[in-house]
């Protein structure tokens, strides 16, 4: 899910969180493929396949941020990849299981499954303890020293065989992992263009935030659980699908959330007696509960958030489109990408110290009613070089400043709980 290491502007929490959620579902697909014949190292391979999608992050290094925007969640996120990838990975697992490098291949996949684990360790540690590096420190050098011992006992000494896995099965696994993957994506805001190259559309669902604990704890249990049983034993499977139960169950459950929610909002919006073109609701960071939404009510923007704890009538929070602060705004390149990227959403705001800022509304604010700039939660940072030529893109941000992170999270608990933080004058 995800956003993202896999979602390039997000804060690196939340892409933490999405990187771990796709390990996890990648891991538990490739024990449904191919666990009964090759023990853990499916959940291995599973993870790495859940990975592989995401690694078009590296794009960053290689394109503009704005040319990037485009190519994160491309073609690697593709119907397309999905059977040319597995078919490539799956011929490339195989013959390098079948090659004279076994042994060091063997080595790699343990060393794959300690980075795997020392993920989660990492992640855990900035959850329980944000800022502290000491459980790496004493991590690495022991899983490096285990790693060398295990290696030189059981993959040179003569005895190691290739795992019981044919062409077919190690295809299956990368297909299985990347579709999932892909899946998964969909069910976001940040949007998946599942038809690339072919077309751009992005596949945005909306029901489920990128980091969302609720997905991925019960989940990633089950997935440790099973680990712990031989390939071959019977509550290996069962743990593995409990898990994979779970999380579709989950998934379901914010599909029937969405459709409550979209129905409170066009109830509302009736009462009302609001004009509106269209809306978009999506729940906020780590949860299912709270939802943010933004009405295209013409002139304006309305802006609200809805939590089931609710017990008075969604309100709704005029805001300007600031189209008055762009100039060139049918034909500006910039402009027309940063269009189709938030699907239209997209309001412009004069920051304090001049910078324009341009804000990508589906994910909405932090407060629900757009108190300042840093209160929207995904926006860009242009520059203007004058009315005849195109916005310079400085860089694009998500989640709250480093400064204001801790106090927007705790309002956005409560508000989650039906408490609304008192509205600023």
């Amino acid at each position: 899910m995800t956003e993202g290491a896999a979602e390039g502007p997000l804060p690196s929490d939340l892409r933490a969180m999405d990187s771990l959620s796709q390990i996890v579902l990648g891991a538990a697909v490739g024990e449904a493929v191919l666990g009964r014949r090759i023990g853990n190292r499916a959940m291995i391979w599973g993870a790495v396949a859940g990975t592989i999608p995401d690694m078009d992050v590296l794009g960053k290094y290689f394109l503009s941020e704005l040319d990037n925007l485009g190519f994160h969640r491309g073609i690697s996120h593709s119907l397309l990849f999905s059977v040319l990838g597995a078919l490539f990975f799956g011929w490339a697992t195989d013959l390098l299981y079948r090659s004279r490098q076994h042994a060091w291949i063997a080595m790699g996949t343990k060393a794959a499954a300690a980075v795997v684990v020392g993920f989660v360790v990492n992640f855990l540690t900035m959850i329980l303890a944000p800022g502290q590096w000491l459980p790496l420190v004493l991590y690495v050098p022991l899983v490096a020293w285990w790693w060398w011992c295990h290696g030189q006992r059981h993959y040179f000494s003569g005895t190691w065989e290739a795992p019981d896995a044919d062409l077919r099965g190690w295809v299956a696994l990368f297909f299985w992992g990347f579709l999932t993957h892909i899946l998964l994506d969909c069910f976001t805001t940040y949007g998946t263009q599942i038809f690339a190259p072919f077309s751009n559309m992005r596949v945005a669902w909306g029901t489920i935030s990128v980091a969302d604990p609720i997905y991925t704890a019960p989940f990633l249990t089950c997935l440790l659980v099973a680990a712990r049983f031989a390939r071959t034993d019977r509550r290996r499977t069962v743990w593995n699908w409990a898990g994979i139960g779970l999380s579709s169950a989950y998934l379901l459950l914010t599909v029937v959330h969405y459709n409550r929610v979209s129905r409170t909002f066009s109830n509302a919006l009736a009462e009302q007696d609001i004009a509106y073109e269209r809306f978009f609701i999506t729940p906020t960071i780590f949860n299912n509960v709270l939802w943010n939404g933004v009405v295209d009510a013409g002139d304006v923007y309305l802006l609200a958030q809805h939590s089931f704890y609710d017990e008075v009538p969604v309100t709704f929070t005029p805001v300007a489109k600031g189209l008055d602060l762009l100039h060139n705004v049918d034909n500006d390149p910039t402009l027309t990408t940063l269009r189709w990227f938030s699907a239209g959403y997209l309001n412009a705001v004069r920051r304090d110290d001049g910078q324009l800022q341009v804000n990508d509304l589906r994910f909405g604010t932090f407060s629900g009613e757009a108190t300042g700039p840093d209160d929207y939660i995904f926006r860009f940072n242009l520059v203007d070089y004058g009315p005849d030529a195109p916005y310079g893109f400085q860089q694009a941000e998500g989640g709250p400043p480093d400064d204001t992170a801790e106090t927007m999270m705790r309002t956005l608990v409560k508000r989650a709980q039906g408490i609304k933080a008192p509205t600023t004058e």
